[in-house]
């Protein structure tokens, strides 16, 4: 961020804040409205910086580096203000254009620099290209763009984002789902030299076998951990989704009916694929769905507090979900027999093979609020602010027992779930 003007809320945008955290005062008390009035300026004073070309770079906190998926779940709870906020519709469309040119730049890729700088995760990975920090492939990072971006216009009316260049990825996007539907013939790979097995992927790069299901196969999931199976079910699902928002764009925006009829017909491939073989049979014998398969018998019966999460589908794809299934699975998740649900004196909730045994992620907790009742919300935002340790910050993870042990002191997605569960409960 050094080389970068840091973004300056206008009054008009800071006068919006204010008065959201004091309908979350009014609601929920004085500190967590305090928390959640920090954590909004927060974001945008210290993660949003502006190069003098006027491009937007959005870090992730305490990591130098913009994910696809990250600046856009960071942006989640400013969303409903950008009909009354031209500075802020600014900035969603500058996070837009960004987005779109680091996928024109690479589309495989999950992580970014600003601009070449050869900054990397790991300097001995594959790709060696000095404008991506990670490339890790990852479904959810061809995603969220495409919400951000549709979100954008929706709310708007703003369609100058959508130039030629966007139109070329938007052909990118549906191209390459559907090539990774026969993951086998891909040319991606990747491998890292490292004792961490899920920080690459097996058999020369390629990932664990699959067989063809008509799903569109990942490599890594949303928590940048490598797939144990090829198809990530909840993934899969936000693709399905986003390919109906790309399909409206194609069509009423850029007039384009071959690509939104494409769009729209990979989107119902996919949700036949989970159909198919992304439904199994939970512990109790009722269908759930998996949170990833290989189409050759392989399973996993968990969810990740990482979105697209299996608890999140609702948020993320309420209209390709199966709502009974989705129930049934919700059950199952907030449960022991989801092997990344912990309880303890302090927590209890979703964490993550990201990070350590017994941790909850506070992500978690907000995407369970959001899906559940207004009781539910009133609940798992106490417990959020509640387990802050005393920093004012949220957390990427917590210890069930001890809030003060966690990981990540400054996390922006997760200060932004903990923000958008806030103004849900001010609304309700």
């Amino acid at each position: 961020m050094d080389e970068l003007t840091a973004f300056t809320p206008d009054v008009r945008t800071r006068n919006l804040i204010a008065d959201a955290a004091d309908g979350v005062r009014r609601t929920s008390g004085e500190r967590i409205g305090d928390l959640v009035e920090a954590a909004l300026l927060r974001t945008l004073t210290e993660t949003v910086g502006i190069d003098q070309e006027g491009r937007v770079f959005i870090i992730t906190g305490d990591i130098p580096a913009m994910w696809l998926r990250d600046s856009t779940t960071q942006l989640t709870p400013y969303l409903r203000f950008l009909d009354r906020s031209p500075q802020l519709a600014d900035l969603v469309e500058g996070v837009v254009r960004r987005q779109f040119g680091f996928l024109a730049h690479d589309s495989y890729a999950n992580a970014f620099n600003d601009g070449p700088t050869g900054a990397h995760y790991d300097p001995d990975d594959v790709c060696d290209d000095p404008e991506v920090w990670e490339q890790k492939y990852e479904v959810d990072s061809l995603c969220y763009p495409l919400s951000l971006a549709h979100t954008l216009w929706r709310s708007t009316g703003r369609t100058a984002v959508f130039d030629e260049r966007v139109h070329a990825v938007l052909r990118t996007i549906v191209d390459q789902l559907r090539a990774e539907q026969h993951h086998e013939e891909s040319a991606y790979r990747f491998e890292r030299d490292t004792a961490i097995p899920t920080e690459t992927l097996p058999r020369g790069g390629r990932g664990s076998a699959v067989a063809h299901t008509g799903m569109t196969w990942s490599g890594f999931r949303p928590s940048d951990d490598a797939c144990t199976y090829g198809y990530n079910v909840p993934a899969n699902l936000f693709a399905a989704q986003a390919l109906r928002d790309l399909a409206e764009i194609a069509r009423e925006v850029l007039d384009d009916e071959v690509l939104a009829a494409d769009a729209l017909a990979l989107s119902d491939e996919l949700r036949a694929g989970v159909s198919a073989h992304g439904i199994i049979d939970g512990p109790r014998g009722e269908p759930i769905y998996a949170y990833e398969v290989d189409g050759l018998d392989g399973a996993l019966v968990m969810d990740d507090a990482n979105t697209p999460s299996l608890l999140s589908l609702p948020l993320i794809a309420p209209e390709v979900i199966d709502r009974e299934i989705w129930e049934a699975t919700r059950r199952v998740v907030l449960s022991p027999a989801n092997p990344y649900w912990f309880a303890g004196t302090a927590l209890r909730g979703i964490g993550s093979p990201h990070t350590r045994k017994g941790r909850v992620w506070p992500i978690a907790l907000a995407v369970e609020g959001l899906v559940g009742t207004p009781d539910d919300r009133i609940r798992l935002l106490r417990m959020i602010a509640e387990t802050d340790a005393g920093t004012g910050h949220v957390h990427e993870s917590i210890d069930v027992d001890d809030p003060a042990v966690f990981s990540r002191p400054w996390f922006s997605w997760a200060e932004s779930m903990f923000c958008e569960l806030a103004l849900q409960v001010a609304a309700d």
